[in-house]
């Protein structure tokens, strides 16, 4: 039985685990919200690892993620991505457990017009990418035993999302503009959850950064076009330069990331975000 401890249990990420654990019975997985577990304090990660010393893994799912109000909240924003991952990655290299870290397609400043790799400079544009990237640093400096997977653009039937955001818009106006010239690729947060749990299975240590989103090139105003036509919702969509719609927070212009070492090294297939996203749709369940 592998044990696994989830921060972040309530978020959409970690509830999209719940989901992929129902196809294994040799998982043993704990969920806790910040209430639960402040990853903020190390006295509470070093209690709760005390108190539950079969820990194997920690998936961290718990994350600052309001990227427009980091830019005001930015200690709050480095205590949660980047201290809180440095709590964690010290107190698993205490109890000899393996880190899965979430990051972001935002540490990328997005003036490159080929897929980031693994090995690419980050340079993040916002606070929110900043935080993130601190928090990698922190982990690859306090554990060695650590898989940091950067991902993009994510949506599921969970929480908050844009997928989400555009379906309730979608109920009350006739028409929106969405920003056409923020280029790349929406992911479905259930496909994340089960190359996570595959990782976990393959039980390797060929520990370190993964890039993970589904294939594929989308402008968030493609996204937006896709997400209606498989609502069948009538609702018209008009592309803007991001300059129309300034927001606090600098956001990349191209930020698609180049999958090759985790297709390689776990040798699996990743779906395009169009048959995600239908089947996401077409489930049509949504919390």
């Amino acid at each position: 039985m592998t044990t696994i401890l989830v921060t972040g249990g309530n978020g959409q990420l970690a509830s999209c685990i719940k989901d992929v654990e129902k196809e294994y019975d040799d998982l043993n997985i704990i969920y806790t919200d910040h209430l639960e577990l402040d990853i903020c304090e190390l006295n509470q990660i070093q209690t709760f690892f005390k108190s539950n010393p079969q820990i194997n893994y920690c998936i961290n799912c718990a994350a600052y993620t309001a990227v427009d109000k980091a830019e005001t909240e930015a200690e709050k924003a480095f205590e949660i991505n980047a201290t809180g991952a440095k709590n964690l990655a010290q107190v698993c290299n205490d109890h000899d457990a393996i880190l899965i870290h979430v990051s972001t397609d935002f540490v990328f400043d997005g003036e490159k017009n080929e897929p980031y790799t693994e090995t690419d400079a980050a340079n993040p544009i916002s606070v929110y990418g900043a935080s993130k990237l601190q928090g990698e640093v922190e982990i690859q400096q306090a554990l060695k035993e650590h898989f940091i997977i950067r991902t993009s653009w994510l949506y599921s039937e969970y929480g908050n999302n844009f997928m989400k955001t555009m379906l309730r818009l979608a109920e009350t106006r006739d028409g929106i503009s969405v920003v056409s010239d923020q280029i790349g690729t929406p992911t479905y947060a259930g496909d994340l959850a089960e190359i996570i749990i595959q990782i976990i299975n393959t039980k390797t240590e060929k520990y370190g950064i993964y890039h993970y989103s589904n294939e594929g090139v989308a402008s968030w105003f493609e996204f937006a076009k896709e997400i209606f036509k498989l609502a069948k919702n009538k609702i018209k969509v008009n592309p803007i330069p991001s300059i129309e719609y300034l927001t606090p927070a600098k956001r990349p212009k191209y930020s698609v990331l180049d999958k090759k070492k985790i297709i390689d090294v776990f040798k699996i297939d990743i779906p395009f975000w169009r048959e995600s996203l239908k089947k996401v749709i077409l489930q049509g369940t949504f919390q």
